[in-house]
């Protein structure tokens, strides 16, 4: 994606609270054809030196036929993001959206049946543990579980390159970038957390500011 210097964030965990907030993503893929899947992502973190993300399609999908050890994939997150109209301004200008994005470059590395498993329960955890009554996937025994597994093609992606946008009307004169604020907090849900966003980028740019006496 296209990244200003503006908008370009190095910030890694804002990329993390990203990726984790937002993990059903798209992978993509171009081996013999362009091809993309939404699938669950995990970021592995055990190691915090090499972290790298978890996840699996379908053994019936073309990526999973054609996918190997060591070909280039896409993994392209998108965070927050909503609408931003002009007619908040203070002059006549164009809309916008504003969002938060994350992509990562990475190399295909498959999993074995090891690692899958561990895998599947890993995200099972993660959305199962807020279930009134959870069904972990301990409790679905691991003789049924391992004949599931054999639809699943599993596949760890370890970065090459990470990319983050940040897009919250940096660009804009403080009155406008209040009024898009204020209108975002009267809107919906995804303008709220929009707002939120920008009110954090704000606090930091003026604790940067130096004292003028």
């Amino acid at each position: 994606m296209f990244i200003p210097k503006l908008y370009k964030s190095e910030d890694y965990n804002l990329m993390k609270e990203i990726i984790k907030e937002n993990s059903f993503a798209l992978l993509i893929s171009s081996v013999n054809k362009i091809r993309a899947t939404h699938s669950m992502m995990i970021l592995n973190e055990d190691d915090p030196e090499n972290i790298y993300i978890e996840t699996h399609i379908s053994r019936a999908n073309l990526q999973a036929k054609t996918l190997a050890n060591g070909d280039e994939v896409l993994c392209d997150f998108l965070g927050a993001h909503t609408y931003i109209s002009s007619s908040w301004y203070d002059h006549i200008n164009v809309s916008t959206w504003n969002y938060e994005a994350v992509q990562v470059y990475g190399k295909v590395d498959i999993m074995n049946q090891e690692e899958l498993y561990n895998h599947l329960e890993k995200l099972t955890y993660k959305y199962e543990k807020f279930q009134q009554c959870p069904m972990m996937v301990k409790d679905m025994g691991k003789e049924f579980v391992e004949k599931e597994m054999k639809g699943a093609f599993g596949l760890k992606i370890i970065p090459t390159e990470i990319f983050i946008k940040q897009k919250l009307s940096q660009n804009r004169k403080e009155n406008d970038y209040e009024s898009i604020i204020l209108n975002l907090e009267n809107s919906d849900e995804n303008g709220r957390q929009i707002a939120g966003k920008m009110k954090q980028i704000k606090k930091i740019n003026n604790i940067k500011k130096p004292n003028i006496i």
